[in-house]
């Protein structure tokens, strides 16, 4: 592809680039003296030609000897020259041959390259560049004249490149190695060639000869940083020039340079890093930044204002990037303060000493063990004998950690292995845990200090955006904080806000993440329950998480009346609902009816314990009578009997069959057809009172997901489910894998998907009768 007028574009460039000193023969421009502002400076290239830097690649070499004898003259004419095919790499040092031989037997290094040159006379040999080395000249001939033009650059960026870093390896007078600075990020930003490495090499060139020179002044500092900053626009630093940058943000945290030149910079990590873990140091620059703009006199109104500027003025952030790797950086820092503690008790390497290189195993700390004492039925009686001393919070030091926590958690244990006996323990006495056992003292260095509450406000920010709070909510929901912060009050009392706000929002996909993340693991649901090691409110929190669910109006959307999540509060946190109930907290005294009126306590001594707890306050013993009066309203209904089929006319409403099935009696109801009816998921509730219901017809109806997963929970014994022309979805289908009961079961026409059929096939062994017409599985 031939290109006319490039050849002489280029002669101009390659002019202007040979006519440059390349020490200490260029002033600075004006206006950008040392420590002045960073200027932008616009790249230098004249025509829109760009091109990819070449490494390697296939091109005929002549090599001409200066001729010295009339012989020698001869053999050198155009009609004697022989050319030879060879694929050259352009090394960092040097350009060679792939097969040294012939001509490139061997390489040409950039310091013998004496000029660069495009062959533009009449007659010359097309498409070729010359290169002048001391006793001849090396002719270059390309396929086409773009070939020829990026072969031309190509080798000109790596001749400079290669000469620049023999001169700064070598620096003098710093305010002329600074100008020889200006001259390589103006050759940078003037180069025609388009690729990563262009902007990159200056950027290490200057990153080794700052790691090498640690005698520089504060205004060297902030010298050599104004002259980079066209350079970090769309180019991560290198990591010593990380490190560098880290050290003025400490040093100099007050400097304008914080705020001109590393704002971009930060702002462009936050938007576009995929893996801090790979690039440790753009964290930790990002982490010291943030912390310069603390020390501003506006302090967190700075930093407020830069998170503000990260989510832009819209309700949605259009990075999707920004709030994890924000996150990241935040953890991080939360971790370093308590470093000290966790290296002290695990006897692991700091990330300090694995920067610096690890110390030897024999020269480390012994352990000191953090001990953690469990919760025992003993304590209440062990708790009037505590002497002094043991009144006041534990302090920890670096040298010695002595942790006292109480936790629920072998009492949690215990109530679920003894789930089958006669007995258990009095779970509101094993509640009754000593508030200085609760929490450890950790003093924190004032820095440490500083450091936690910095970024423990930015995560309370972060929580404040709407669309960020999902996400938050996902990333927090492991819990990935260490131990020692977990029981430290000063950060489970700040960290408090965010939880709160997870609370308050009614999207399941964000207080469910209050929950554990998997058996077994403790949650902030539990974290901040009542005997919880950050619970300081007496359980507020927690009644607030737990009411939450209860204000939620989309059925099963994340509905505590479900019964796994009942469960789950009565094996792992029924004492703090006892005793929240036992304080007169009606969402708790509610779930203590819900668990009665669903059969979640089979132990009586706790079913007693319960009864008794409702009936010792107002609410209590008027929402118990209520569940009486429920409950012998479904026995009556049962020993009355009733038509065993029942079906309601067409168009009939979830209001008509609440009105139908509250007007008579019902209990030997056996087949009810509700087809081509308007009944939704609201009607579930019920259905589920209809105990020897065996056969439901729900065709052409707007029964929904969620009142197919309550059916699947109370309705065990259907045997013949119609769920034809219903909008139920995979997600409501799954559920019915626990109705081993059923024999017939039909989802013509429904949004059914063939790895969900297969998966019921398998879980449903008497399944005799399946219509998956018009389904994804037919």
């Amino acid at each position: 592809m031939d290109r006319t007028g490039c050849s002489s574009g280029a002669s101009d460039r390659r002019q202007t680039e040979e006519s440059k000193p390349l020490l200490g023969e260029m002033s600075a421009p004006e206006g950008n003296k040392m420590g002045a502002a960073p200027c932008r400076r616009a790249p230098l290239h004249c025509n829109g030609m760009r091109y990819k830097l070449l490494q390697e690649g296939d091109i005929q070499v002549c090599v001409i000897r200066h001729p010295r004898t009339f012989l020698s003259k001869i053999l050198t004419s155009k009609f004697l020259r022989r050319w030879e095919p060879h694929h050259l790499t352009l090394a960092d040092n040097n350009v060679a041959s792939a097969t040294p031989t012939g001509y490139m037997e061997n390489s040409i290094s950039y310091s013998a390259i004496e000029d660069v040159q495009l062959l533009s006379w009449e007659n010359a040999p097309k498409y070729c560049l010359q290169l002048t080395i001391p006793g001849g000249t090396v002719l270059l001939q390309a396929a086409n004249s773009y070939l020829r033009d990026q072969w031309f650059h190509s080798l000109q960026w790596k001749k400079k490149i290669y000469k620049y870093k023999k001169v700064l390896d070598n620096p003098g007078r710093w305010e002329v190695v600074l100008k020889e600075i200006r001259t390589l990020v103006d050759m940078a930003l003037s180069s025609p060639l388009q690729d990563e490495s262009i902007h990159q090499a200056p950027l290490e060139i200057v990153s080794k000869l700052l790691s090498e020179n640690n005698n520089l002044t504060t205004q060297d500092h902030e010298s050599i940083i104004v002259a980079i900053a066209p350079l970090l626009e769309n180019n991560h630093p290198p990591p010593d020039l990380c490190e560098f940058f880290c050290k003025h943000c400490r040093e100099r945290p007050r400097s304008m340079v914080v705020i001109e030149v590393f704002t971009p910079v930060v702002q462009r990590i936050l938007k576009h890093n995929m893996d801090f873990g790979k690039c440790p140091r753009l964290r930790l620059f990002t982490q010291e930044y943030i912390l310069a703009l603390n020390e501003l006199n506006a302090g967190m109104e700075v930093v407020k204002k830069f998170i503000h500027s990260m989510h832009g003025p819209t309700g949605q952030c259009p990075h999707p990037r920004v709030l994890p790797n924000l996150v990241a950086v935040c953890l991080a820092a939360i971790y370093s303060c308590y470093e000290e503690f966790i290296n002290s008790r695990d006897n692991s390497p700091s990330l300090k000493e694995i920067r610096n290189g690890c110390q030897q195993q024999c020269d480390r700390k012994p352990n000191l063990p953090l001990r953690l004492l469990h919760t025992s039925p003993d304590l209440v009686s062990q708790e009037a004998t505590v002497t002094e001393s043991r009144t006041k919070p534990p302090i920890v030091t670096s040298n010695e950690i002595h942790v006292e926590m109480e936790r629920t958690n072998t009492a949690n244990q215990k109530m679920t292995a003894n789930a089958g006996n006669d007995s258990e323990p009095n779970l509101i006495d094993c509640l009754m845990v000593s508030p200085t056992c609760s929490t450890m003292s950790i003093e924190l260095s004032a820095q440490a200090d500083r450091i936690l509450g910095c970024y423990v406000e930015i995560l309370k920010m972060l929580s404040d955006y709407d669309d960020w709070r999902p996400a938050l909510a996902s990333l927090l929901q492991p819990i990935p904080f260490p131990k020692e912060a977990l029981a430290h009050e000063k950060f489970t009392k700040e960290l408090k806000y965010v939880i709160q706000r997870f609370a308050e929002d009614l999207r399941q996909e964000v207080h469910s993440c209050l929950l554990s993340v998997r058996a077994g693991k403790d949650g902030w649901f539990q974290l901040y329950s009542p005997g919880g090691v950050a619970c300081d409110d007496d359980g507020e929190l927690f009644a607030s998480m737990v009411r939450v669910c209860h204000n939620v109006h989309i059925l099963m959307g994340s509905c505590y009346k479900t019964k796994k999540f009942l469960l789950s509060l009565a094996e792992n946190k029924l004492g703090p609902c006892m005793l929240l109930a036992l304080r007169g907290n009606q969402t708790m005294v509610e779930i203590l009816c819900l668990m009665l009126e669903y059969n979640i306590i089979e132990n009586n001594d706790t079913q007693l314990q319960i009864i008794s707890t409702l009936e010792s306050t107002d609410v209590g013993k008027r929402m118990y009578e209520q569940l009486c009066d429920r409950q012998r309203e479904l026995k009556e209904l049962q020993r009355k009997g009733g038509p065993t089929r029942l079906t309601l006319p067409s168009k009939s409403t979830d209001a008509d069959l609440a009105r139908l099935l509250s007007s008579g009696s019902f209990g030997n109801l056996e087949n009810l057809s509700l087809a081509f009816t308007n009944v939704t998921s609201a009607c579930a509730e019920h259905l589920i009172k209809l105990p020897s219901l065996k056969q439901l017809n729900l065709w052409s109806t707007q029964f929904g997901d969620a009142g197919l997963r309550l059916l699947s929970e109370h309705l065990t014994m259907l045997q013949v489910l119609n769920l034809c022309e219903t909008p139920v979805t995979d997600a409501g289908l799954l559920a019915l894998s626990s109705m081993k009961s059923l024999c017939s079961l039909n989802m013509n026409s429904t949004k059914l998907s063939a790895d969900t059929y297969e998966d019921l096939k398998a879980k449903l062994p008497n399944l005799k009768e399946v219509d998956v017409r018009y389904t994804e599985a037919w």
